[in-house]
């Protein structure tokens, strides 16, 4: 893709809301190359949309590789994985088993259904990551806006991966939504607003010194997700004694974080950088 169609993209973005899917966006930019679709489509549950793909670098490798499962956001009730290949490629690119799993909407399901399947993808991960040149000892959960918060409980909460969280080496959110009852929003409101105590459906609630280190990004200009959602998890990771990195990127926003992984947008801040850099540290 040459620059100028760069611009091309911009209208494009601005049309995506923080609910929408990415599907015209991924299929549109430029993949990065030395990557493979090693497994679309796996079942790691008995509903249609327990699902998953992973992608993993073009070759062989000395050794196995570190993974990272990268939850998609959509408000909880919208998304698809095949909007995502942009991500698995640039993350596979860097060098990584990367697994994307689909997982249960909104109205089918609310909290903690979404949560649920999040969990039983990073097992299927754990189990199952030798298959395709990865370390299922060494997972990185990531995720974006409803993806990071799915990957936030996962890590700071040891009650849905059990003895399976000592695999979970670190979380990267990007925009994630870690502190935000009461539910003022439709959509936390049909997610979460059942929830008899709603304390609990919260990250913050849960942070404590059992978590795995944190890398917290966020666009300073966020609308949608407020920075002082990743402020909040990072100072009570860190009260404790948690290491949680947190970086708020000058002019960008909700959706700005996640395209800004995409080949065409990196200029506009370093997100794949900075996940990739953590990811590494942790992994080692």
């Amino acid at each position: 893709m040459r620059i100028a169609h760069r611009h091309c993209l911009m209208p494009l973005l601005a049309l995506l809301g923080a609910c929408s899917p990415l599907s015209l966006f991924n299929g549109l930019v430029p993949k990065d190359s030395g990557t493979e679709l090693a497994a679309r489509g796996v079942s790691y549950g008995g509903d249609a949309r327990q699902r998953l793909d992973v992608y993993v670098p073009a070759g062989a490798a000395k050794t196995p590789r570190p993974v990272i499962v990268f939850f998609y956001g959509g408000s909880w009730n919208s998304g698809d994985r095949a909007g995502y290949a942009f991500v698995g490629r640039a993350l596979a690119a860097k060098g990584f088993v990367t697994v994307i799993p689909d997982y249960r909407l909104v109205p089918a399901v609310v909290y903690p259904g979404f949560v649920e399947d999040g969990a039983s993808a990073v097992r299927w991960a754990r189990a199952h990551a030798k298959d395709y040149g990865g370390d299922g000892g060494r997972i990185v959960l990531a995720g974006h806006s409803a993806g990071a918060y799915i990957a936030a409980m996962l890590a700071v909460d040891g009650r849905w991966l059990g003895a399976d969280r000592k695999a979970v080496r670190g979380l990267a959110g990007l925009a994630g939504p870690y502190d935000f009852a009461p539910f003022d929003k439709d959509a936390s409101r049909a997610a979460f607003g059942q929830w008899p105590h709603p304390a609990e459906t919260q990250p913050v609630t849960h942070a404590d010194a059992g978590a795995p280190p944190a890398l917290l990004l966020t666009g300073a200009e966020d609308t949608t997700v407020k920075p002082r959602n990743s402020k909040a998890l990072a100072a009570k990771l860190r009260a404790a004694g948690v290491a949680a990195e947190l970086k708020a990127y000058p002019g960008i926003g909700h959706v700005g974080i996640l395209t800004a992984i995409a080949r065409p947008f990196r200029g506009k801040a370093p997100v794949l950088a900075d996940v990739v850099a953590f990811a590494e540290q942790v992994t080692r």
